[in-house]
């Protein structure tokens, strides 16, 4: 069997050691654009490499796969974040579990990882062809194909054709190779053009759009506020349900963190299709309710009457920020909290839960980018992500339109298709 792997990210890497331990004798080659294997894995989670999510607390598969949650539900079941965890330990690599649920070697180190993948791909006989872009995936003649099936002393004629450019070499310089089965794992692209290699397929593709971006308020005095990190607040999008909890970092162009990275995900076509303009809502106290802020609010001002609002607040903030929101809130911070009266509290508690900032643009991490869109979800099989149109072609990884929230679950994505077309293609007849 000779099996093309396009792209050398986290799902093919993976993929083409596993279809190699699961069917040795398999002919494995895979094709990267860039200079090395793996770049974005070596970059992720600050270059320290969070490869997966202990899971636990996330109440549903949507909340953490905004797109692909079903898939992913039934991925999970094949092989799941245990799995992984397993598996990267039985290689020798230990791993640690962050407070925070996620997941990350114990070297902290992402190289560790890659360095993990691309030796077992060599030591397996993995074929890397570095610097070759793939452009076209096409069915092998059926000329070709009906010549060879008359033949039936011989082997069975290869299903596809994929040509690729070699980086460095004159225009029009091009390898072709047939191969009986094809696994797309190009990654996510920021633009349409990036499926071109599928053009003479016929493959249906939702249209890509940035996720995971921080939200730039360009006329928000907030970001005087730079570096400034709160460790839970809910962030918002006004005049819709969507939200997202978590640590958020106030930055020289307007907010990111967690919860910010994670409103983007759940908003990115909502945001895309408004030119990344909208209203933010920050909840300052996290989830708690208006009246929770108020009980809040008026345990202070019991206990510490006498006290100038600039210095008591609640201990989730520093004193710039606690007096950039008295200011938000027309409180003057040389008074006493004994002083404040019902009007000033109720300012006070409306900015604390539920602040306005006015975004617009997005600033996105060009090394680590992710975006929801990608192959139709309606184009695979979702037990062994082969194309339905087309017997042989796989697809796994964010190629597909599936991605999710911070945390390790878009590297625990990949893990298990790769691992799922491994299995899938190992147990072909050809």
């Amino acid at each position: 069997m000779k099996v093309a792997v396009v792209g050398a990210g986290a799902a093919g890497c993976f993929a083409a050691v596993n279809l190699k331990k699961m069917r040795p004798e398999a002919h494995v080659t895979v094709y990267e654009s860039g200079r090395k294997p793996l770049a974005k894995v070596s970059v992720t989670g600050g270059g320290r490499c969070n490869l997966t999510n202990s899971f636990e607390g996330v109440r549903s598969m949507e909340s953490v796969y905004p797109r692909g949650h079903r898939l992913m539900k039934r991925l999970l079941r094949e092989f799941s974040h245990e799995d992984t965890y397993e598996w990267f330990e039985h290689e020798g690599v230990r791993l640690v579990t962050q407070y925070d649920c996620c997941v990350f070697p114990q070297s902290q180190d992402a190289m560790e990882i890659v360095g993990t993948l691309t030796r077992l791909m060599h030591s397996r006989g993995v074929k890397l062809l570095t610097g070759h872009r793939v452009v076209d995936i096409r069915p092998v003649a059926a000329m070709h194909a009906a010549d060879a099936a008359q033949h039936g002393d011989g082997p069975a004629a290869p299903r596809y054709t994929v040509v690729a450019g070699r980086a460095g070499q004159p225009d029009g310089s091009e390898v072709a190779a047939d191969y009986d089965v094809v696994i797309v794992t190009t990654g996510g692209s920021p633009k349409a053009s990036g499926f071109g290699m599928l053009g003479s397929l016929g493959v249906e593709t939702v249209s890509p759009v940035p996720s995971l971006f921080s939200l730039c308020l360009p006329e928000s005095g907030i970001t005087a506020m730079t570096g400034t990190v709160v460790d839970n607040v809910t962030a918002g999008l006004a005049g819709t349900k969507l939200r997202a909890s978590g640590p958020l970092l106030i930055t020289h162009w307007g907010m990111s963190g967690p919860a910010i990275l994670k409103l983007s995900s759940y908003a990115a076509r909502l945001l895309h299709d408004g030119g990344y303009k909208a209203e933010l809502s920050i909840n300052w106290l996290g989830d708690a309710s208006e009246a929770e802020a108020v009980e809040t609010v008026m345990e202070l001002a019991v206990r510490h009457p006498q006290k100038h609002l600039s210095s008591l607040y609640p201990q989730q903030f520093n004193a710039r920020l606690w007096q950039y929101l008295l200011d938000s809130s027309a409180l003057n911070p040389a008074m006493r909290w004994a002083e404040m009266g019902r009007k000033g509290m109720n300012r006070l508690v409306n900015t604390l839960v539920n602040s306005r900032y006015r975004v617009d643009g997005k600033n996105r991490f060009k090394e680590e980018f992710v975006t929801c869109g990608g192959v139709s979800l309606d184009m695979v099989d979702s037990r062994t992500l082969e194309c339905r149109i087309h017997p042989g072609l796989y697809f796994a990884g964010e190629v597909l339109d599936v991605d999710a929230i911070t945390g390790g679950f878009n590297l625990q994505a990949a893990w298990s298709m790769g691992y799922v077309v491994a299995r899938a293609v190992s147990n072909l007849s050809c």
